[in-house]
């Protein structure tokens, strides 16, 4: 449909959405049809001027200052169809991208989505991962506010958030000190045992299989560690110790963590003891529960819900390091996208 087609006008789109199935094809349905009906189910958010529908959106902050970050997903390497819903899958991507605003210690505000979708895909999983998208937007107050739809091969979805810092510093990776403890704020390991538990086979327990398919980031957290001063933060989506060696690496130190001050829940243990598997690597290693990792000051008061693991020390002769009770774990390494 083009702008001077009859067809294309608001009143026929509404009409012509009614009429199709959720089960038709993106193919039978066509672009415009279909963005209609993304833009009639979005819901206003705060701070959005202008929403879907217009070449860009436009987005109200409370400063110049935003912080800005983009997440790629791939069918079959990020998320498989036979394991997750759609609406898991939209609530997966957004919660990727706004934990990463989070643990610049910014607000998550807003998210644009780019959807890359075979012909054959049904209108119903569309419609139900944009609604997995809203509902974990509106979880922080934040909107989907625009996006674009293209057609492929397979299913591709890059999401961009934003996110408004309201005054504070961004907390970067790069400000971690020597005699800094490090803390965690959020779920370890509950995602990697259900990726482990469906790579199996399993679908139970199903609180671990639906901590990989919807995790749950702890926003607030982020915002609150940045407020009390962190020095260096992000938010762990490839394991534990793969990012800890961010900090290290950016910082310039080694970082310890004492095995026995981890959390391991008892959802984690318990499978783990059923399915005989290693909690802690579970813990150390599995990525996407997207837990927010900080370094204070020593004396820092912590924020409600962060629990001290590690402390930095400055690096010897190897360069920075992350270790586990002084011992280097190299078999617990995390995601790696080529790899």
């Amino acid at each position: 449909m083009h702008e001077d087609d009859p067809n294309s006008t608001p009143e026929r789109l509404l009409y012509l959405m009614s009429e199709i199935s959720r089960t038709a094809a993106v193919s039978e349905v066509g672009e415009h049809v279909l963005i209609g009906e993304l833009q009639r189910r979005i819901g206003e958010a705060p701070g959005v001027i202008v929403g879907i529908g217009d070449d860009a959106a436009v987005v109200g902050l409370s400063e110049p200052t935003v912080a800005v970050s983009t997440d790629v997903l791939v069918q079959d390497r990020h998320f498989r169809l036979n394991w997750s819903s759609a609406n898991d899958i939209g609530h997966r991507v957004a919660g990727a991208n706004l934990a990463d605003i989070a643990a610049m210690g910014a607000m998550p505000t807003s998210l644009v989505v780019g959807l890359v979708l075979p012909p054959t895909t049904q209108v119903g999983w569309v419609l139900d991962f944009l609604d997995g998208l809203a509902q974990e937007c509106e979880s922080i107050g934040a909107a989907v506010v625009g996006g674009d739809l293209a057609a492929g091969d397979t299913i591709m979805i890059s999401a961009t958030a934003l996110g408004d810092l309201q005054g504070r510093e961004p907390v970067r990776r790069n400000g971690a000190q020597p005699a800094d403890v490090v803390a965690i704020a959020g779920r370890l390991g509950w995602a990697g045992a259900g990726l482990s538990l469906l790579s199996r086979g399993f679908t139970s327990p199903r609180v671990l299989v639906e901590a990989h398919r919807v995790p749950k980031p702890p926003y607030l957290a982020g915002i609150h560690a940045a407020s009390a001063g962190a020095h260096a933060m992000l938010d762990v989506s490839d394991g534990l110790l793969t990012d800890l060696g961010h900090i290290a690496a950016a910082s310039g130190v080694s970082i310890d963590i004492e095995a026995a001050a981890v959390p391991i829940d008892d959802p984690v243990r318990d499978a783990a003891s059923a399915f005989n598997a290693d909690a802690l690597a579970w813990v150390l290693a599995g990525g996407d529960d997207h837990a927010i990792a900080a370094t204070f000051a020593p004396d820092t008061q912590l924020p409600p819900g962060f629990t001290v693991i590690g402390r930095v020390h400055r690096p010897d002769g190897d360069g920075p390091t992350v270790t586990v009770d002084s011992v280097a774990r190299p078999d617990l390494r995390g995601f790696d996208h080529f790899r």
